[in-house]
């Protein structure tokens, strides 16, 4: 940074618009820079903000000084600070909380108020006449200080005013402490053997020892010279005193990519994967443009994107590659390291924060040119990016669904055009508007429309569930042609798929008494049973009940456990082949860190006979050996209220159906279904992408439903009913107030189709228009109007701008 430019604008962690102008102290000018994380004073606080330009500022006012810059080098790129002001106004959202989902988890840096007990507070605490509540908020302080937000916002709250009251008489103090980051880079302690002779006197045999150490093997870790020379311990201090070794400090990456990979050598191309590789890298020296690659399930999309980023790399510069779970990451990663070796980072969520944020340095500090991740890993700081692949793009992962609600495939090609790249999105289903987009041509379209040797599609037969409803226990589900079709497959050493929507045990608990449905008690769900634990859990809040608990209508203590889930599956599946090895993949057993890691290899290596699994094992995995995928119940979205469901279903089923027969043995599917003669179940059975697209944007266009109309929900939630509903009444009322002419549509406030979750009451209302620019201006407006006027304290609303789902 130029020493004449003195002026920095910070943007800070906080749900303000900003920027903040500040001036940059000489000593930290050759520091700070575009993206720099920065501590600054924000009023009485001392916040983290980030640094988005340099500019004086527009009028004469005082300015305040920088404090201090955070990290050994910038953590974004110039060229993101116009992708976050985008997302800013496109998902309305304050620049802030742009960037602090952008970067890594636990940078921030703020102070807090502590409540801090006194030496008169502690002698009042002895008092056993004090009132109940203050005697109780004593105690606790007793045993250590707390913050004040978490005193007054626990599950029993102490109240502002007892607070005060109390730091009034003198019995606690409220101060303000600098937090501690949670993320930072991790340091270990390097010593090394000065040059130079012996001294005469104060040597001793072990720090000879240890000297003579040091000058043979060089630098060593502290922590490695404690476990090699157990003397070390104590004669390091005197030897660093006398000047005869010297410490430093190195940063130590803590690297997620695990066990070695041998390197491949790329196989031969098909004639259509030669045709999409060609067709694509020749636009890599042309700037931006989108292609959506329709490949069939088998068709080696993979090796194309690989492909590609080699050619990318070649021409100097860097790639994107997004998948949607991590799941599928950890496949990925170990094929890309196989091509690409040490040039590769990942990005996910699954990372703890420290692997997180020396990912992100390493990619910041330019030593890796690929980087492979889920949805954040779009907001991957690479400079000089040339591809973006999003592969499996019609996926709702890339939906974030909480705070800023992004859509990872839309920045793809909106960072892209920013910075002249070529994006790719891969499906064997496209979405819907992908699809939309290629047939208007605002996306180029390139086909792979045969699997890789010409294997042959998996033939998809269908067995009506209705037929066996009556039949006793597990054969409700498991079905006698499904059992067939898995003891031949497994008589033929061949492994098997089951898939399941649905985990736990059972996801319908009644009461056997009055047949009230066992709900959680802060949300309008039912409660799932999960044997492992043996208690009943809530999959919105994370509630549980131990399973011995009642029906709190009749008080009746006999639960009946109705519906299926991937451990009911299991357990039957494991009783009906007790010699062969199950595995379940589901959320409940990848949880544990390296669990889905060692799942996969288990099938990979084929000790692994039968899985049993939900969407997680759906999407992308190439298992030669999995010659039969059963579906349990491919209805089990089908009738969601969303106007996507019919969408979702034809996309997992199909995803799902692609498992089988993908090595060298012919595959097949036996698909289990309630409706088998709705549309949807019919075009997947068909492998007919063509048509189920044909028929859904039929429905799309005559509703008014997206890719014809764009939609932003507006979510109102409290924890009072009928506040609530009058908060989203007179929300509505304001962006009636502002509605432009005819061309949006306001529906609702209606009460969510989940009417409560985390203890709080949710209402909806729908915008449904042609003009994104004219909705969001609308509800900008509605929404600073509603703040302005007041009144409906604690109440919150999220702005889900082109949302997945409307429940």
């Amino acid at each position: 940074m130029p020493d004449a430019i003195c002026y920095a604008q910070v943007t800070v962690t906080l749900p303000l618009s900003g920027p903040y102008t500040y001036r940059v102290p000489e000593n930290l000018r050759p520091h700070a820079a575009v993206g720099s994380r920065v501590l600054v004073p924000f009023g009485r606080r001392t916040v983290t903000g980030y640094i988005t330009a340099f500019a004086p500022p527009h009028k004469k006012m005082r300015i305040k000084e920088i404090i201090d810059t955070l990290d050994p080098c910038p953590l974004f790129t110039p060229e993101m600070v116009p992708l976050f002001q985008w997302i800013a106004d496109y998902y309305i959202a304050p620049m802030g909380d742009v960037i602090k989902t952008a970067l890594p988890g636990g940078l921030n840096v703020v102070d807090q108020q502590v409540v801090t007990l006194t030496d008169s507070g502690k002698t009042a605490c002895a008092d056993a006449l004090l009132p109940e509540p203050e005697q109780s908020l004593l105690t606790q302080l007793a045993s250590a200080s707390a913050p004040l937000k978490q005193l007054v916002e626990e599950e029993t709250p102490f109240s502002r005013s007892l607070i005060n009251t109390l730091e009034n008489k003198g019995w606690v103090a409220i101060t303000r402490e600098l937090s501690t980051a949670r993320t930072r880079a991790k340091m270990e302690t390097i010593a090394e053997a000065a040059f130079g002779p012996y001294p005469q006197k104060g040597l001793t045999e072990k720090r000879e020892h240890l000297i003579d150490f040091l000058r043979v093997h060089g630098p060593t870790a502290r922590a490695d010279l404690n476990r090699k020379l157990p003397s070390a311990k104590s004669t390091l201090a005197p030897m660093v005193a006398m000047g005869l070794i010297h410490l430093s400090e190195n940063r130590v990456e803590r690297s997620p990519l695990g066990e070695e990979i041998v390197p491949d050598s790329p196989p031969a191309l098909t004639t259509e994967q030669q045709t999409v590789v060609t067709t694509v890298s020749k636009q890599l020296s042309c700037g931006y443009a989108t292609f959506l690659l329709k490949g069939v399930t088998g068709s080696g999309k993979t090796e194309v994107y690989m492909r590609l980023v080699e050619e990318t790399l070649q021409a100097g510069k860097t790639a994107v590659v997004l998948v949607p779970e991590i799941a599928l990451i950890a496949q990925t990663d170990r094929r890309f390291k196989a091509r690409f070796g040490d040039r590769i980072a990942v990005l996910h969520s699954g990372l703890s924060d420290g692997e997180r944020y020396d990912q992100w340095i390493k990619i910041a500090e330019k030593k890796v040119s690929v980087v492979i991740g889920a949805r954040s890993a779009i907001f991957a700081p690479l400079s000089n990016i040339g591809l973006i692949v999003v592969d499996e793009e019609h996926d709702g992962s890339y939906k974030q669904e909480s705070g800023l609600r992004y859509n990872a495939r839309d920045l793809a090609a909106v960072r892209a055009r920013m910075e002249g790249a070529v994006v790719l999105l891969g499906s064997a289903t496209p979405s819907i508007q992908s699809a939309w987009n290629a047939e208007t041509g605002k996306f180029k379209e390139v086909l792979l429309t045969k699997r890789v040797n010409k294997k042959p599609m998996p033939e998809i037969e269908v067995v009506d569930l209705k037929k066996f409803k009556d039949l006793p226990g597990i054969h409700t589900f498991l079905t006698p042609r499904l059992v067939e079709a898995m003891t031949q497959t497994l008589n033929r050493d061949e492994q098997v798929l089951l898939f399941l929507n649905r985990r736990g045990f059972s996801g319908a608990p009644i009461c056997a008494h009055c047949g009230e449905p066992l709900k959680c008690r802060h949300c309008d769900v039912s409660m799932t049973f999960h044997k492992g634990v043996n208690a009943f859990r809530c999959h919105i809040c994370g509630y549980f009940e131990p399973a011995k608990t009642h029906c709190r209508i009749c008080n009746g203590h006999k639960i009946k456990l109705l519906g299926s889930g991937t451990e009911k599956v299991e357990e039957a599946v494991k009783d009906l082949f007790p010699q062969k090895v199950v595995a379940r993949m589901d959320q409940d057993t990848t949880a544990r860190r390296g669990s889905l890691l060692q799942i996969l290899k288990g099938v990979r290596e084929k000790k692994v006979d039968i899985v049993v699994g939900t969407q997680m094992i759906a999407k992308g995995h190439d298992f030669p050996d999995i010659t039969l995928v059963g579906v349990i119940c491919a209805d089990t979205a089908l009738n969601l209220p969303d106007f996507r469901a019919g969408e979702r279903t034809f996309q997992i089923l199909a995803q799902v159906a692609g498992r089988a027969g993908r090595g060298d043995k012919p595959g097949r599917v036996i698909l289990q279904t309630y409706v088998p003669d709705h549309f949807t179940i019919g075009c997947a059975v068909n492998h007919d992408a063509e048509a189920f697209y044909t028929q859904e944007t039929s429905f799309r266009r005559a509703l008014a439903y997206p890719p014809f109309t764009r939609i932003i929900l507006l979510r109102i939630a409290d924890k009072n009913r009928e506040k609530c509903r009058t908060a989203s009444q007179k929300l509505s009322g304001l962006l009636w107030e502002r509605r432009p002419g005819n061309g949006i549509a306001i529906m609702g406030p209606a009460e969510a189709p989940l009417t409560r979750a985390m203890s709080r009451y949710r209402w909806q209302i729908l915008l449904k228009g042609d003009s994104p620019s004219a909705m969001k201006k609308m509800a900008t407006e509605a929404l600073a109007a509603f703040h302005k006027e007041g009144g409906f304290s604690g109440i919150s609303i999220s702005v889900d701008v082109d949302p997945y789902a409307l429940g």
